[in-house]
């Protein structure tokens, strides 16, 4: 796990960081570039001032570059020794005072060393003469210990045999030498009586004490000095706010280009340029975290929301804002997971976050990384997890501020096989994790990652499809590394893969040779309600086929996410849902279009989430079905925002704020029973296409449907595991969720002799049970 940690760390190398001996240290990968320099407001945008060439100094032979900028001292200050480091997180520190090194030395000693204990550090000639004695005896002169100078002069000099006096030696020593011819090695005392094993003696006191005692003071704590103290002695090499770029010379020209690992990004006052913004506010300006991280709950309800889009009013909204209108709402509505699309910087609004230029940095659209920090402590203060859109599958063609020809050339950042790209996407995981505490990432358009045809094929569930030579193995491993390290990293991560391929195995670990996400994103159940909607009239409808299709998914390996509508159904020219059925509805008068829509919406929810998957999701809005298409500003609509928002005043109205009723009564079952979290498949599973009725058990839970749209099912009986009292927990005909109310009881009761449950079930309705008390079948005969 060393190796792979140190993959994540490169962001803590990489970019521009202040270092802790008060200068700040830029470092570049650009191969393709002859040589770099760092330009901005610090100095006047020359590329003549702070500028690295090839060597060793400036670049490395895999072609990183290394710039430093020195803080400057205050006008009266003396610069400090070569050892002082700065901690520049900690406004005061143990260090700010004034250190006497040798002073903090002999507390340590005091601290630890009982008197006379440490008499061996300051001399050693006691202990090396006691220890020869041991080995070689008392008689031996030649190892007498005195004066250095002395021992030196009798043992050692030794050039002129012939002059060397050897009556200063033991008897037998001269004849030793001449046969040996080692005269620079004093002999072994051969006395077997006195040489033997080592005898050691162990004091019990002594042991309890020298265990009990802890490390000496941590020299380090006391020599370090904070923020404060560094702001009181310099200026900075880099003002916090600064705009910067850097200037590469190439071989195509020279090119400017915002870092890479650039942790904020600004346009310039002109708009016509963007800059890297050196992102490191004083100390009472950052960001403190008040919250720990929820627990991973023990199913998902996601809701899915775009910072920018998501007020009322035509413009874009911010992380404070959204932070304190809908991060409450969220939770009010029962979901446990808000998740975050277009959080990573993107120069073009228009496409919502996915032609991403600056994977480190957030949308300065939306607020500064404080802002964000703000957001994420305040969502798990509520209790909710914050998923992000991570984009790993394409980069913007933008050839300034993302990373497009970075270098010069066409290959530096674009392509899994590099080892330096991959160290660049792993490092990108883990600053998200530790920088904003994110929970968990949804993997965008995994399936063009997975292909080199990017996806862009004919599938038909053939293996021949996923094992051929359009597979991209860089990408897969690269895929594997991410889960492995994610999860090691964090354990409770949770990763999402978007893949309209179904790609085997995405779910499956490493072991058993497959990617290691946790969740997969089903498309199929909005695909087929979207086309039944606008291609299918209601009375054709096959249940039989509907239900066949989610169960399918439930049934596989119990890690789909299902949704009936998100963002991409009702993005430029699509249709939200509602939008969808009022069209299909449009021939019956507004009240009864308004009813029927109403009613299928409830019921297309219900079953999908029921019997569709382990996981779920809606987009901000269509939990109370939002009437309008989702478009974002661009020039063939003369850059409006009039469908980049999102219409809360729809919840004042009757029909829309039933439906969100009834959306909040759904999240609240699935969190007290849990559904979604079901292993067991759907059983007693009953499918008439004649009458439109689905009935099913799911964790002991039944739920019953009827699609016909005119027809009740009076009396309808369906199997039962267990005879007893069973309680209505939710019915789409409710009148408080914009129904007819047509059910007129709540209780159902069957004995230990019939084994079936007959229901009534209203058209264009469903309805969930649950076995609130089993009948003794004795007390049943009585």
């Amino acid at each position: 796990m060393e190796i792979k940690r140190k993959f994540f760390h490169r962001y803590d190398i990489l970019g521009m960081r202040h270092h802790f001996f008060h200068y700040v240290e830029y470092f570049e990968w650009a191969p393709g570039a002859t040589s770099c320099s760092l330009i901005g407001d610090f100095n006047n945008w020359d590329c003549t001032k702070n500028r690295a060439e090839k060597g060793y100094f400036g670049r490395d032979d895999y072609g990183t570059w290394r710039i430093t900028v020195e803080d400057k001292l205050r006008e009266g200050q003396e610069k400090d020794p070569h050892w002082q480091e700065y901690n520049y997180s900690v406004e005061y520190d143990r260090g700010d005072g004034d250190i006497d090194i040798e002073a903090l030395y002999q507390k340590m000693e005091d601290e630890y060393w009982e008197p006379g204990e440490d008499q061996y550090l300051k001399d050693t000639r006691p202990f090396e003469e006691a220890l020869f004695k041991s080995i070689f005896g008392e008689n031996f002169g030649c190892i007498k210990v005195g004066k250095e100078e002395e021992v030196n002069e009798l043992a050692y000099n030794t050039e002129d045999e012939e002059t060397m006096d050897y009556s200063k030696f033991p008897p037998g020593y001269e004849e030793w030498v001449k046969k040996t011819d080692q005269a620079h090695l004093p002999p072994l005392k051969q006395d077997p009586t006195r040489y033997s094993e080592p005898t050691v003696v162990d004091d019990p006191v002594w042991r309890e004490r020298v265990l009990a005692k802890k490390p000496p003071l941590p020299i380090w704590e006391y020599t370090v000095k904070g923020f404060k103290a560094w702001e009181k002695k310099y200026l900075p090499a880099i003002p916090h706010g600064s705009r910067v770029r850097v200037y590469f010379k190439t071989p195509e020209g020279p090119v400017e280009r915002v870092p890479a690992w650039a942790k904020y990004v600004l346009p310039d006052p002109d708009g016509k340029m963007w800059s890297a913004v050196y992102w490191e506010p004083p100390i009472q300006e950052r960001h403190q975290w008040q919250h720990e991280r929820p627990k991973p709950p023990k199913s998902l309800r996601i809701y899915e929301c775009h910072v920018g889009m998501s007020s009322e009013e035509a413009g874009i909204s911010t992380f404070k804002r959204f932070s304190q209108e809908v991060l409450p709402h969220v939770k009010k509505c029962g979901y446990n997971v808000v998740q975050l699309m277009g959080v990573q910087e993107h120069v073009d609004y228009s496409s919502v976050g996915y032609k991403m230029t600056n994977q480190f940095a957030v949308s300065s659209r939306f607020g500064t990384p404080e802002d964000f920090k703000f957001l994420v402590d305040t969502a798990h203060g509520l209790g909710l997890l914050v998923f992000m859109d991570i984009v790993h599958s394409h980069v913007a063609p933008d050839e300034v501020c993302g990373l497009a020809m970075f270098d010069g050339a066409n290959d530096c950042f674009l392509h899994y096989g590099e080892h330096e790209v991959k160290r660049f996407l792993l490092s990108n995981l883990k600053w998200w994790v530790e920088e904003y505490r994110i929970d968990g990432f949804y993997f965008h358009s995994v399936g063009s990652m997975l292909y080199t045809h990017n996806g862009f094929a004919n599938f038909t569930g053939s293996l021949d499809e996923y094992c051929n030579q359009y597979v991209d193995m860089d990408a897969h491993i690269y895929l594997i590394l991410a889960n492995e390290l994610l999860h090691n990293l964090t354990p409770r991560i949770i990763t999402i893969a978007e893949d309209a391929t179904l790609f085997p195995g995405l779910c499956a670990s490493h072991e058993q040779g497959g990617f290691g996400f946790d969740y997969y994103v089903s498309t199929a159940p909005s695909d087929m309600w979207l086309y039944l909607i606008e291609k299918v009239p209601l009375e054709e409808w096959s249940v039989k086929q509907i239900a066949e299709s989610l169960l399918k998914l439930s049934e596989s390996d119990g890690k789909a996410l299902v949704y009936v509508e998100n963002h991409s159904q009702s993005i430029s020219g699509g249709k939200s849902l509602f939008q969808a059925l009022i069209e299909k509805n449009v021939e019956y008068p507004d009240a009864v279009n308004m009813l029927k829509s109403v009613s299928m919406i409830k019921m297309i929810k219900l079953l999908t989430a029921s019997l569709g998957g382990s996981a779920y999701l809606t987009f901000m809005g269509n939990e109370f079905g939002h009437t309008e298409r989702v478009e974002f500003p661009r020039a063939t609509n003369n850059f409006s925002y009039e469908f980049a928002r999102r219409r809360w005043s729809l919840l004042d109205d009757k029909w829309h704020a039933k439906l969100a009723e009834f959306d909040n009564a759904l999240m609240a079952i699935e969190q007290k029973y849990l559904f979604l979290n079901s292993n067991a498949p759907a059983t007693n599973l009953q499918v008439d296409d004649s009458s439109k009725t689905v009935v099913f058990t799911r964790d002991n839970l039944i739920f019953a449907y009827n699609f016909h749209p005119r027809k009740s099912a009076d009396e309808y009986e369906i199997l039962v595991d267990e005879p007893g009292q069973y309680e209505l927990l939710l019915d789409t005909d409710d009148v408080k969720y914009g129904g007819m109310g047509r059910l007129k009881t709540k209780q159902k009761r069957i004995d230990v002799f019939s084994m079936k449950l007959s229901l009534t079930l209203p058209q264009l309705s469903a309805q969930v049970y649950r076995l609130a008390k089993i009948w003794d079948a004795a007390v049943s005969v009585m």
